[in-house]
């Protein structure tokens, strides 16, 4: 028989797209009065992989992906999600999105994204929102899954989030915390 227990915290992670004209750094800002301090991010770098976003936001999308400092209950992922679809609003002209913030958590064994998008490899949390493990640890690294969007699958993207998972065992270890 398990044994229910209170698990790990996790860390916050977030994937960020967004129009050239709302600034970075009032994203980053807002993020940061929200969840605390980004420990890390990574370049921008232009959103060429699909054009779904296109019709609502525009051309010449920005994608950033950031970690956040302080170490969080896995259990908040929806009331995240919820939260960062209200801040979206904040850019919002004419009634189309500018910003677009995808919340996700980062554990010992894998990349967990939040949406209000249902789909066959997703889990309902409530709230109108589910959980999709985006990128799992195999073979000693984070891997994809089938359904792992394109921007997730490169290798620099990959290499980001493991560099952050390896800084959640490094955080944990730190506070006397277990990793398994």
């Amino acid at each position: 028989m398990s044994t229910p227990r209170e698990p790990m915290p996790v860390m916050l992670v977030a994937g960020i797209l967004r129009v050239p004209e709302v600034l970075r750094d009032e994203v980053h800002a807002c993020l940061a009065a929200e969840f605390g301090a980004i420990a890390e991010s990574t370049e921008e770098k232009p959103f060429l992989h699909t054009r779904y976003y296109e019709a609502e936001m525009g051309p010449g999308l920005l994608r950033q992906y950031v970690a956040f400092e302080r170490l969080i209950d896995p259990g908040q992922l929806a009331a995240i999600k919820l939260k960062t679809n209200e801040m979206e609003g904040r850019w919002q002209a004419a009634g189309r999105r500018r910003v677009n913030i995808d919340p996700g958590l980062l554990t010992d064994h894998n990349l967990i994204l939040a949406t209000g998008k249902d789909y066959a490899h997703r889990i309902y949390l409530g709230e109108g929102i589910y959980a999709e493990v985006t990128l799992y640890a195999h073979g000693g690294g984070l891997s994809a899954l089938p359904w792992t969007y394109p921007d997730y699958r490169e290798a620099e993207t990959i290499a980001f989030f493991e560099r952050q998972r390896q800084r959640l065992r490094v955080i944990r270890r730190g506070f006397g915390q277990s990793t398994q």
